[in-house]
């Protein structure tokens, strides 16, 4: 049963200002962009001022600011992630979307925090563990079902968010080692050179083609919106959008519909 009271959020991806302000016109609850470093999309970064901007704009509207802070930090880019977290704070930001635990032994101030899909957030007791550390918002995995969405929101007080649209990996989230295992570019850093986009063949053991020059990795996209009742009804709590690199034109098209 639908609960009409529950305000569902519609989060929309921006790359940078104008894809923020052409979102926020188009109607978004919220939306998420990346800073101009330690973002899972390093072609999608804004700066600080920019950050500034969108944030000024957006809460006109009663529109809140996610900011992804979602790589895999090494031991000497701590002190500047921390420093990173302290100016989004001073620039109104509602939430860091965040993948190392590092961000619990930092000295942060008191912003929101959001468990990226790399936090592989895949069991309720990894869940009630981000919960107990006083995480506000978990991103669900992309291949979970309704029935597992739901365990978790019957099961643990936290906000939920599921992507409803956007590219799928053939991996797990935050699990990955195939791009940087052939290139060096890392998915955990932002890089990911998406290997699995490429063509492939397929040979047996005796190095006979079965398959030959076929996309035999890349998935077809995710869209559920013929399901949106489904997932209100498990009770989620944010619907988002994963269109990070597209236009703002592309992105008021895409969000309208």
């Amino acid at each position: 049963m639908i609960n009409k009271n529950r305000t569902i959020e519609l989060l929309a991806p921006a790359r940078d200002k104008e894809c923020a302000f052409a979102a926020i016109n188009s109607g978004a609850d919220a939306v998420y962009i990346g800073p101009d470093a330690f973002g899972a999309r390093k072609k999608a970064s804004n700066t600080t001022d920019d950050i500034k901007e969108i944030v000024k704009y957006a809460h006109k509207f009663l529109v809140k600011v996610y900011v992804t802070v979602n790589t895999i930090l090494y031991e000497n880019e701590i002190e500047k992630a921390q420093k990173l977290i302290w100016d989004l704070y001073d620039a109104g930001v509602d939430a860091v979307i965040f993948q190392d635990f590092s961000f619990f032994e930092m000295d942060l101030p008191p912003i929101a925090l959001h468990a990226s899909t790399q936090c592989n957030n895949d069991s309720l007791e990894k869940i009630k563990f981000l919960k107990n550390l006083n995480v506000q918002r978990v991103v669900l995995p992309r291949e979970f079902s309704f029935s597992e969405i739901k365990q978790v929101t019957e099961n643990v007080d936290i906000e939920t968010e599921v992507f409803v649209h956007g590219a799928l990996c053939v991996s797990y989230s935050g699990q990955c080692y195939f791009s940087n295992f052939i290139g060096g570019r890392s998915a955990n850093r932002g890089e990911c050179a998406q290997p699995c986009r490429r063509k492939y063949s397929l040979v047996d053991d005796r190095d006979n083609v079965l398959l030959e020059k076929q996309y035999l990795l890349s998935m077809k996209d995710n869209n559920l919106s013929a399901h949106l009742k489904e997932l209100i009804v498990a009770g989620v709590t944010s619907l988002k959008i994963m269109l990070f690199l597209i236009t703002d034109r592309q992105l008021t098209t895409f969000q309208k519909h």
